[in-house]
């Protein structure tokens, strides 16, 4: 898939990411690194990718179009990276994806987790608890995760203030808007924020809109 968004783009993404913070503690100290750690393993066919040649990376995370550029210098090259990263490809065509992904989707695993490189984790790690959405009037913003994961994240039950605000470090709110606004940008990672906010206007999910 050819992306907009350079090498050198998602660089400067990350470092912006690098100095923020969702919290003030390593929340993975909760729950064990449970977004780090989770080996679920469905039992549908179809999304276990039952056939393809990587089928065993389907749990790994996916990698936004053109993100695979920053590892494509460690990916098969670099023994310090081959020690802690598993990586892996789909066809796009034969999942749900939007149908302007065409061509391989490209997922990494950490296979030391939940002692991870942190310096190169992808941004769907890097914003999480925090997901893009784009609402029916077509204004972008970030909100709480409410997509249905495998594990329990103690951040997405537990961190509402007195008054029943969900509440996380808001220079993590702002960066995180900041990068996800720039990414929108791209063709391609438009029409995925856009899927995915449409399928939970349709669920008619709970959407707490952070910025």
């Amino acid at each position: 898939m050819k992306s907009t968004i350079t090498k050198e783009k998602y660089l400067e993404i990350y470092e912006m990411l690098n100095k923020v913070s969702p919290v003030d503690y390593d929340c993975g100290r909760l729950c064990e690194a449970a977004c780090c750690t989770c080996n679920f393993e469905p039992d549908d066919i179809e999304f276990t990718a039952e056939g393809d040649e990587n089928a065993d990376n389907y749990m790994g995370l996916y990698l936004l179009p053109g993100e695979e550029k920053v590892y494509e210098d460690d990916f098969g090259s670099n023994e310090a990276h081959d020690n802690w990263i598993k990586w892996g490809s789909i066809r796009a065509e034969d999942y749900e994806y939007p149908e302007s992904w065409t061509g391989r989707v490209y997922f990494i695993e950490c296979k030391t987790a939940p002692k991870c490189n942190r310096e190169y984790r992808p941004i769907q790690c890097r914003t999480f608890p925090l997901a893009p959405h784009i609402s029916e009037d077509d204004t972008f913003h970030v909100i709480v995760n409410c997509d249905l994961l495998p594990y329990e994240c103690p951040l997405l039950e537990s961190a509402f203030n007195d008054d029943g605000e969900y509440e996380l470090n808001q220079d993590f709110v702002d960066v995180t808007w900041q990068a996800w606004n720039e990414l929108v940008k791209d063709p391609l990672i438009y029409d995925l924020i856009k899927m995915d906010s449409d399928y939970r206007i349709e669920d008619d999910a709970e959407i707490i809109i952070m910025k």
